[in-house]
């Protein structure tokens, strides 16, 4: 028959050692005392702030085997903070950035998107790249005039356009008007997403996935009444807020975008 110590006695049963998990953006938990579930979306003075499938936020203290992951309880950290290095700091497009930047003369090439909320997005993410490159970007509103607009800007070397398609998918009215582009001077890229909102990660937002938007409603005033955000300008607020860095966006739209600026920034073109 085993013996046991005395100090084995008064040990006690072994506690399981609750996990550290990192609290970054959009990781979905649950705060078990009041049963919120939601992403974390900041942190506030010691705090997590949490935001739910409604929109809806709740803080909650950091306390140790304080949330639920996945039924299991967890003790959120934060991230620990990058430390600076400023002889290596990249821009929000991952590029390197430069330190004392003076935006060049603009280019005769342009970059064209569809719309404001297109040409907004883009500036947040790769701003710094395109003033270093001298690039203007500007909003076309919509692809149906674009053989127009490609033929009354005057496109040739050292003159090209570059256009961003929202819903660049076969069979699509946006691809049948780009199968029609016949110009050397002229690229045409695109994501498969009905908007651009959409090319934002769901995460980066807190929230599991975009809604689905039934056929018919507009999907901007679908999306933010599926999510309580409000008005459209109330819901694009939160999305473009939520954007620091291409890492917030979805792989399409970033090889679109990267395709445009190689291609009216080619010293050959």
């Amino acid at each position: 028959m085993r013996s046991h110590s005395y100090d084995d006695i008064l040990a006690g049963p072994r506690r399981r050692k609750i996990p550290e998990v990192v609290a970054e953006r959009g990781l979905v938990v649950e705060e078990p005392g009041s049963g919120f579930c939601g992403a974390v979306v900041r942190f506030e003075h010691g705090n997590v702030v949490l935001e739910d499938r409604h929109g809806r936020h709740r803080v909650f203290p950091l306390e140790p085997a304080g949330f639920l992951l996945e039924g299991k309880p967890v003790t959120l950290v934060r991230p620990k903070a990058a430390p600076p290095s400023p002889a290596s700091a990249r821009s929000a497009s991952g590029s390197v950035k430069v330190q004392g930047l003076r935006a060049r003369t603009a280019r005769d090439s342009r970059i064209w998107v569809e719309g404001k909320h297109d040409a907004e997005l883009v500036e947040r993410v790769w701003g710094h790249d395109l003033r270093v490159e001298g690039v203007v970007v500007e909003p076309l509103e919509g692809v149906d005039v674009l053989a127009e607009a490609i033929e009354e800007f005057g496109t040739g070397p050292g003159r090209r356009l570059g256009v961003l398609v929202d819903h660049l998918v076969p069979g699509s009215k946006e691809s049948r008007l780009v199968d029609a582009i016949r110009d050397e001077h002229v690229l045409v890229t695109g994501h498969p997403y009905v908007d651009v909102w959409q090319a934002v990660k769901p995460s980066a937002v807190g929230i599991r996935e975009w809604p689905v938007v039934p056929r018919g409603t507009p999907w901007k005033e679908g999306v933010c009444a599926a999510l309580g955000w409000g008005e459209t300008y109330e819901g694009w607020q939160r999305v473009l807020a939520a954007v620091s860095s291409f890492r917030d966006l979805e792989t399409p739209l970033i090889g679109a975008v990267e395709r445009l600026i190689d291609f009216v920034t080619d010293p050959e073109g």
